[in-house]
């Protein structure tokens, strides 16, 4: 930006579904290289490369109606309303689809047998998963199956965020997607022209960018005892802002810094993080499907 200039960041930015989950498979498989989890972070690449695939020719999705839509912006409630989502047509499509590109890819047993399990499941069984997803209260015993609803209902859940207005959103708290409500998976300070240095939190589910105040906790909204947590040695582009208010941490990533940091791979790849902050005695605040159980 230019010395003077004011940053005027949008208050949202709509997820971009052709583009979105194929920058997010090339990444996986760019941190991969040399990495500790190179099997599972390449196993999730070939999962995303799945999800860009599967969207060619899928149906329209079923927005909520105008109606309904134009209400929740009075309430400051999301459009698309987890609790009462139903499946649709293209949602079926998408998991089906999804399951059958699945079979091809690189995985460790125990993925391919979770798969099976999940292909082998009834409509009502998949049906259960997916709104275990949306409450994002996966089962224990079942997180392995999840992964796949996860990575279906991510796709079904971008389109329609994608299809939304984005003058239509409004904030509707602390921590939650002005789309559909969900937790975020991390959250970017961005170097786009006019809104360089600013924080936007990202959906873990549909993808929505909603700008965020910065050392303003994400999570409750503090402004007290905000502190940042790295790696030593480190790049310094991945932190963990932690919280003494409420104790919880989300991930900040410095994308104007480095252009490639995308958040749901980056998530990943830094677990080491999230251990060592959750020793020092601080939750996992966001949500990302890749890290269910940690």
């Amino acid at each position: 930006m230019p010395i003077g200039q004011v940053a005027e960041p949008p208050f949202v930015r709509l997820p971009d579904p052709p583009k979105l989950f194929g920058v997010r498979g090339e990444r996986l498989r760019a941190l991969a290289d040399g990495h500790r989890l190179q099997p599972y972070l390449m196993f999730l690449a070939g999962l995303c490369e799945a999800q860009h695939e599967v969207q060619d020719g899928l149906p329209e999705p079923e927005l909520p109606a105008a109606e309904t839509r134009g209400r929740a912006r009075q309430f400051a409630m999301p459009p698309l309303d987890r609790e009462r989502f139903t499946a649709d047509a293209a949602l079926d499509a998408t998991f089906d689809r999804m399951l059958r590109l699945l079979r091809d890819i690189e995985m460790p047993p125990a993925a391919g047998a979770a798969l099976a399990r999940v292909i082998a499941a009834d409509r009502g069984a998949r049906e259960a998963m997916v709104h275990a997803v949306l409450a994002c209260a996966i089962p224990i015993e079942t997180m392995a199956e999840h992964v796949y609803a996860a990575a279906a209902v991510q796709v079904h859940f971008a389109r329609l965020a994608a299809r939304l207005d984005a003058a239509e959103l409004v904030a509707v708290g602390d921590g939650a997607c002005p789309a559909c409500g969900g937790p975020p998976v991390a959250s970017l300070v961005v170097g786009w022209p006019d809104a360089h240095g600013t924080r936007f939190c990202s959906c873990a589910l549909c993808a929505t960018l909603w700008n965020h105040v910065r050392i303003k906790c994400t999570l409750c909204g503090s402004i007290d005892a905000i502190s940042y947590q790295e790696i030593d040695g480190g790049p310094g582009t991945v932190k963990a802002e932690t919280c003494g208010s409420c104790h919880g941490y989300l991930k900040i990533l410095h994308q104007h810094k480095d252009p490639a940091l995308e958040p749901v791979a980056d998530d990943v790849a830094t677990l080491g993080l999230d251990l060592l902050v959750r020793e020092a005695g601080f939750r996992r605040g966001g949500f990302d499907p890749f890290l269910l159980g940690y």
